[in-house]
């Protein structure tokens, strides 16, 4: 797989291109990115707010 390019297409194409890296992916790799994101989201639920 490609190292991913910064890319400023129209949205169109960049939906296209990231629905084909998605269908390039094993099962595994597609279960590790989505845990990826789960634990993401809970570091930033749960982190604390920085107040000025």
């Amino acid at each position: 797989m490609e190292a991913t390019k910064l890319n400023h297409a129209h949205p169109s194409v960049m939906e296209k291109r990231h629905i084909k890296e998605i269908r390039e992916l094993t099962p595994q790799q597609r279960f590790d990115k989505m845990m990826a994101i789960i634990e993401l989201s809970y570091l930033l639920k749960t982190a604390k707010t920085i107040s000025k």
